[in-house]
């Protein structure tokens, strides 16, 4: 049987995403039924080359074409052509384009490129439109922009959480399939939950999308707590608080993990989310979460039943207040585990990507 050719095209390459492609390719180039190439930009800060060859699957092919996070009419015309060029050499049968610089460039290359007829894929990872730190102006822009580009370049948008399909489906086709992790990889010797809490965190790339000011402003407001920002990015000035320690980028994500299991409570302030990676990363580790009630950490989740969710800070302290007990620390860290199970598994979701594939390639 001929093998289905899959390209993968990301620009954004880091943080949960990166994540998110170790784990898809682990499952999908295992997959003898599939070719997969990965087609990514190196202009991340975090990205390593190296670290990429070695955290993907072997069996991956890897692609690097430069391309810039925000709008520049030169640099993104030359990653369009050097999309287009690399899409005539591989003929694809699917391609499927992530997040917002890639989706627009890889989806204009596709329809601008004859003899392509690859069946197409988009998935977000957050909707630009979504953000908060833009004018309302701006949002409606993006929004705008979205239902163009669907409607000219056609394709079924791949959803990456619940309520993330609720709003691809006002702009085109859509398909849930969720962010997962492998949880093969947990340990079955968690830490066991401390009596009080001592040290609170996150992980990701510090950016508007984390608000690393509430962040900031957590940790002053509880100076006998130990706040950590596991990893690093542009906004890191805004942490200022004493008491809160930024650990920078780690070479191996195996050591960001370690760090991520020495919380005792994991806290996500994001202002907007695709499905966080990293949220499903504490709870599948039984460490309790407290989350922002937006898109994204909703999906993950359910407050008071495997976290809790919050609006503003003094509804963060009605959450910290409500976890302060061992036990229901305990009960809720159980139950967002056994859910991150039954919910965001990658061999299960990521093999049913391929399914989604092999429809869509024999139609």
């Amino acid at each position: 049987m001929q093998k289905i050719k899959i390209v993968h095209l990301v620009e954004a390459l880091g943080g949960g995403v990166y994540t998110y492609f170790i784990n898809l390719t682990h499952v999908l180039a295992a997959d003898s039924r599939f070719e997969v190439t990965v087609i990514y930009s190196d202009k991340r800060e975090q990205i390593d080359p190296g670290r990429v060859a070695k955290d993907f699957h072997p069996q991956t092919k890897l692609i690097v074409i430069p391309m810039m996070r925000e709008i520049s009419p030169s640099g993104d015309y030359k990653a369009f052509k050097a999309i287009r060029k690399e899409l005539h050499k591989i003929k694809p049968d699917v391609l499927h384009v992530h997040s917002s610089k890639a989706g627009i460039l890889g989806r204009f290359a596709h329809l601008s490129s004859r003899g392509i007829h690859a069946k197409l894929f988009y998935t977000p990872h957050g909707f630009s439109f979504l953000r908060k730190d833009v004018s309302r102006l701006k949002r409606f822009a993006f929004y705008f922009i979205e239902v163009c580009t669907q409607k000219i370049t056609g394709g079924t948008i791949i959803a990456c959480g619940d309520t993330e399909l609720e709003f691809s489906k006002k702009i085109g086709p859509a398909l849930l399939v969720r962010n997962s992790i492998n949880h093969d990889y947990i340990t079955s010797k968690l830490k066991p939950k401390a009596e009080q809490i001592k040290k609170v965190g996150i992980l990701g790339r510090i950016t508007a999308a984390r608000n690393p000011g509430m962040f900031n402003d957590l940790a002053l407001q509880h100076p006998e707590i130990e706040f950590v920002w596991i990893g690093d990015g542009e906004l890191r000035h805004l942490l200022t608080a004493p008491n809160i320690t930024i650990t920078g980028w780690f070479k191996n994500r195996a050591q960001a993990l370690e760090i991520l299991e020495e919380l005792d409570l994991y806290v996500q302030t994001s202002l907007w989310e695709g499905l966080p990676i990293a949220v499903l990363e504490a709870a599948a580790r039984e460490i309790p979460i407290i989350a922002t009630h937006i898109i994204g950490n909703q999906d993950v989740v359910k407050s008071g039943r495997t976290g809790c969710l919050f609006e503003d800070a003094e509804s963060f302290e009605a959450c910290l207040d409500a976890l302060q007990p061992k036990a229901v620390r305990e009960k809720l860290g159980q139950a967002a585990a056994k859910r991150n199970r039954l919910l965001f598994d990658s061999t299960i979701n990521f093999s049913k990507l391929g399914e989604i594939y092999l429809k869509a390639y024999s139609q």
